[in-house]
């Protein structure tokens, strides 16, 4: 999906996310201004919230296993999403400083890794890094959520010169013993 695609808010997190970025390009246009907006996608890594739903589902796996849970995937666990590492987003946040947008518009850019792995692929490979328990697939399902979600970040490479650098992988068994922090 690229940033012009059509945007189709389902949730109360994503209409406030489309709302954050019209506020900032009606500020862009009145006042002459520029303005970015980085969608990040699935963000994962160190210090991640631990004992919260609002970081994301790598994070509730990840708080599951240091609990000795099992991650618990909703529906078949085949939903793809976007996982990007927290250090490519850190770059991303570090390059979209020096980028130059037009005057009095907003530009977004989608932060995400190009590669889509399944949710039952991240509860996996993190069970498995970490050491266990294996994750359990229930069935159950979040009102509003959608069933795939991957990004281009085309624009992104083009014009801040961002790719994402950390291997799915490589990130995911790092994040399996990263230290966690209290959920604020």
């Amino acid at each position: 999906m690229a940033e012009e695609a059509a945007v189709d808010p389902r949730n109360t997190y994503a209409a406030t996310k489309l709302a954050q970025e019209h506020l900032a390009a009606a500020w862009a246009a009145t006042s002459g201004g520029t303005a970015l907006a980085l969608r990040y996608h699935n963000v994962y890594g160190p210090r991640m919230p631990r004992d919260t739903p609002y970081s994301g589902v790598a994070a509730i796996f990840r708080s599951a296993l240091e609990a000795g849970r099992a991650p618990r995937v909703f529906e078949d666990g085949r939903q793809q999403r976007d996982f990007v590492h927290v250090a490519d987003v850190a770059q991303a946040n570090l390059l979209a400083l020096g980028a130059q947008p037009p005057a009095g518009a907003l530009r977004a850019y989608n932060i995400a890794s190009g590669t889509p792995h399944t949710i039952g692929e991240m509860a996996t490979e993190l069970a498995d890094a970490f050491g266990g328990p294996a994750p359990v697939v229930t069935g159950d399902y979040r009102i509003g959520d959608v069933r795939h979600v991957v990004a281009s970040p085309q624009r992104a490479a083009d014009e801040l010169g961002f790719a994402a650098q950390v291997p799915f992988e490589a990130g995911v068994r790092e994040f399996a013993t990263a230290p966690l922090r209290p959920a604020p």
